[in-house]
């Protein structure tokens, strides 16, 4: 055999390249084939644990929480709990050091369980509910983020004495359909919501709230979002003791993809804001940020187990998986494009391939384009990259579906947590019986 010969058979005899921006910072080839992060093999888990699952590196979430935190000061980091959030997982974010943005009485309890400083939480939401709004108060939760009007005088009349509130601002073109949760500034809405809580001595004005957009890898936008947000202040006389930017932040799903130069970003912020603010005659305020996605997404991986290939008529393969848009919304919702490995072989070389779920749904898409072994056949394992954020979060009980678990990894070892929904979990409510 010649060597042109043999250097095919040796390419598609190895293990496809693992992109340290993608995977977890962990993830590592074994040498007979298996994918592995933070020493745990993903298939024992699938053997162990079953199909589809969660699985978040419990290191490399602590690792972005750090890196935030040498950035910003990790006092002024806080995470924001709906990309993911569990007990163990608030416990990690506690740990480093960092805050959190809740959404819910339900993301509030979970904080107060894990130990978290309530002094640390923020609650926002542009729609609280009278049980958000109490479990907060009880919690003793330090931050209220106001989104509208009508909701400061609830505020008002039912929370402690000097509660503390941050106006969400909508300081930007008004046009800008991903910015419909807060205060408009052009319309005059946020002057009247200052003058409104002026008018409550219960409530004191810390400062502002902003969510400037999704993916965002430009400092120009954040830039601009710092100048509107300290000529507002300016001119209605307001001193902010904090200025939140947000989150937003870019994550890489695949290996061309960039993400957020976090230190330069953080350093440039820093400069920007302390010269818009003693260009408007302010004091310099404390620079926050809510990073979710920017947290967690990498840090997850999901297992699926391939259950049928078929070739189409436009000469295309279909690879269907156990899992689907129940347990990996954010192809359908939100366009992500994941990058995915089959497990366990390197198998022939590599095909185009749509990696399909097990919904009979025409955006039950998992993967749109991926590239996998041009053998693969049922009963292989897939493993999905950057589920970290909005997957387990977001997981419905579609087709009356049971949820994956969420399993943690750490020095070579796993441990469940949260546990795998049964059947007798999803008919328990139903009262039909």
């Amino acid at each position: 055999m010649t060597l042109t010969q043999i250097l095919p058979t040796l390419r598609s005899s190895l293990p496809p390249h693992l992109d340290a921006g993608v995977w977890p910072r962990s993830t590592r080839w074994s040498e007979r084939g298996d994918l592995c992060v933070a020493g745990v093999s993903l298939a024992a888990l699938a053997a162990e644990h079953g199909t589809p699952t969660y699985v978040v590196d419990e290191s490399d979430v602590r690792e972005r929480c750090r890196a935030y935190a040498a950035a910003f000061g990790a006092a002024d980091v806080a995470y924001t709990g709906k990309a993911l959030l569990s007990i163990d997982v608030a416990r990690w974010v506690a740990a480093e050091g960092l805050g959190l943005y809740a959404g819910s009485a339900g993301e509030v309890r979970v904080a107060a369980l894990a130990g978290f400083a309530m002094d640390r939480v923020v609650l926002y939401g542009s729609a609280k509910s009278t049980e958000d709004l109490d479990t907060a108060y009880a919690a003793g939760v330090g931050t209220i983020v106001v989104e509208s009007l009508g909701e400061i005088d609830r505020i008002a009349a039912t929370a402690p004495a000097g509660q503390r509130v941050l106006l969400r601002l909508l300081a930007g073109p008004a046009d800008r359909a991903d910015r419909r949760f807060g205060l408009h500034v052009a319309d005059g809405e946020a002057a009247a919501a200052v003058a409104r809580i002026a008018a409550r001595p219960g409530l004191r004005l810390a400062g502002f709230d902003c969510s400037i957009g999704h993916q965002l890898n430009r400092f120009s936008l954040y830039e601009q979002e710092l100048g509107r947000l300290c000529s507002f202040a300016a001119a209605h006389g307001i001193v902010p003791e904090r200025l939140n930017l947000g989150g937003g932040h870019a994550v890489a799903y695949r290996p061309a993809e960039l993400d957020l130069a976090l230190g330069a970003f953080a350093a440039r912020m820093r400069a920007v804001l302390h010269l818009e603010a003693g260009r408007h005659g302010l004091p310099t305020p404390r620079l926050t940020v809510s990073p979710g996605r920017a947290v967690v997404a990498r840090a997850g991986v999901t297992v699926y187990r391939v259950l049928a290939v078929t070739e189409t008529r436009a000469g295309g393969r279909l690879v269907a998986v156990d899992g689907g848009m129940s347990d990996c919304p954010a192809t359908a919702l939100c366009g992500s494009r994941h990058s995915a490995l089959l497990i366990g072989r390197a198998g022939a070389d590599l095909a185009p391939a749509v990696v399909v779920g097990r919904h009979n749904d025409a955006d039950d898409v998992v993967v749109p384009d991926a590239s996998l072994p041009a053998d693969v056949r049922p009963g292989d394992l897939l493993a999905v990259a950057g589920t970290g954020a909005y997957h387990h979060a977001r997981a419905t009980n579609f087709h009356l579906v049971t949820r994956p678990a969420l399993l943690a990894v750490a020095g070579g070892r796993s441990r469940v947590l949260v546990r795998r929904e049964s059947l007798d979990d999803l008919l328990a409510r139903d009262l039909g019986r």
